[in-house]
């Protein structure tokens, strides 16, 4: 095995997910497809840039293309998750939070509209995408949802939880709800709150130190603090490591791809090997 590329371990937890190849002309096998597209992706180099040891660029580029396009890539996670699901694998308190990553100039360009939108903002520092991510408490991605960097945390919240669709294995309804929410002070809004509440979902998230005041200066028609557990938020960590090892893939930390629906599925390929 050589540097970036699946391990042994990696490759027979990915290759059953993986679609069945179509009968016909002989074709490039996965397995080399694969590293190549996860190689190109770990580096952060152009597809041209990719070793010839795995095969064709435009042939790796046609794949990948093929398989985030027709959702391959997020149905072997929520294959994946499934599986976690069903051996009790998943401690359901979920953390959620969100990343900026710089974009290259290469992202920028891209048609506007649909899924080939660029998802990009702008901001002192230039180009940049946002990644709202909901891992679970071992830190492994259970959804997230990619915008431009300039959209505030809190206005995606309820986009990330209803991206949370865990399926089952055999009869039942996908698990979406989970037993604990924790967020930063970002999340803390009365409609999120009575979203949360609604739905019987429980949630650690701190207030912010103007709505403190605020309702101190109301007295008793401010209405009494949500209830705040220190010891579960410390926890919230979680979350933060989860995008570390995100951003150990140069492709992801810094984003090249011109379309969210590229850059969706290369952080959704970083997230499955997440869960190997």
């Amino acid at each position: 095995m050589r540097r970036h590329e699946l391990s042994d371990a990696e490759w027979e937890f990915v290759r059953p997910l993986l679609p069945r190849s179509e009968r016909g002309r002989k074709r490039l096998d996965d397995r080399t497809v694969l590293n190549g597209i996860v190689w190109k992706f770990r580096t952060g180099t152009a597809w041209r840039d990719v070793p010839e040891r795995y095969g064709s660029w435009a042939t790796l580029h046609t794949r990948f293309r093929r398989w985030a396009k027709d959702g391959t890539f997020e149905r072997m996670l929520q294959a994946t998750q499934a599986a976690a699901d069903a051996a009790g694998d998943i401690e359901w308190l979920v953390s959620v939070d969100s990343t900026v990553v710089r974009a290259h100039q290469h992202a920028a360009g891209a048609r506007k509209g649909g899924l080939r939108s660029p998802a990009l903002g702008r901001s002192r520092g230039g180009l940049t995408s946002k990644i709202h991510l909901a891992c679970d408490a071992i830190g492994r991605p259970l959804a997230f949802v990619v915008t431009g960097g300039n959209t505030n945390d809190c206005t995606r919240f309820t986009a990330v939880m209803e991206a949370i669709r865990v399926p089952r294995i055999g009869p039942g309804r996908p698990r979406v709800k989970p037993d604990h929410v924790i967020g930063d002070k970002g999340y803390s809004s009365r409609a999120i709150r009575t979203w949360l509440r609604r739905r019987g979902i429980a949630h650690t998230i701190p207030e912010r130190a103007d709505q403190i005041r605020n309702r101190a200066r109301r007295g008793s028609r401010g209405g009494r603090p949500p209830a705040f557990d220190r010891n579960v938020y410390r926890r919230r960590n979680v979350v933060e490591r989860c995008f570390n090892r995100l951003k150990q893939w140069r492709g992801i930390a810094t984003r090249y791809d011109k379309t969210a629906e590229s850059y969706q599925a290369a952080v959704t390929l970083a997230s499955l090997l997440m869960w190997a």
